[in-house]
């Protein structure tokens, strides 16, 4: 069955905390993505294989020329095989057509491959700074 993505679909914040608790290891925590979502994003894709939500990617902006990559997530059975590069894709299409400029994504360095080379991000100079107490900007 082909996985289908959908820039700005419709979805169930439970669907999406779920999914977000499996690819980054922590407990669901109730998030009301919707309102999240809506308040803060130029839009965000949904994958699905079927009626199965399998992958999902936020991208935040700055209301100018700028959009942000973030919180990109693939369901585990589904990891290489294309699904976290189509989300992206299918990210940079609506960032593209929403008129952006620039598409930006951070991320750690086992994901240097995923971004560099299979969706076509370059390296550029950056900086981070951890707003958490005792939180180090190499963190």
């Amino acid at each position: 069955m082909d996985i289908t993505y959908e820039w700005r679909g419709d979805f169930e914040n439970d669907a999406v905390d779920a999914l977000h608790a499996e690819a980054f290891g922590h407990a669901r925590e109730d998030t009301d993505w919707r309102t999240r979502l809506h308040r803060h994003s130029l839009g965000w894709v949904c994958a699905r294989r079927g009626d199965r939500l399998v992958g999902f990617v936020n991208v935040a902006w700055d209301g100018g020329v700028h959009a942000f990559v973030l919180d990109t997530m693939v369901a585990p059975d589904l990891r290489g095989a294309g699904a976290g590069t189509g989300l992206v894709a299918a990210a940079v299409r609506g960032a593209r057509a929403a008129g952006c400029e620039w598409l930006h994504v951070d991320f750690e360095e086992h994901l240097r491959p995923f971004y560099f080379d299979a969706c076509g991000f370059r390296p550029t100079d950056a900086g981070l700074i951890g707003l958490e107490p005792g939180a180090r900007a190499s963190s």
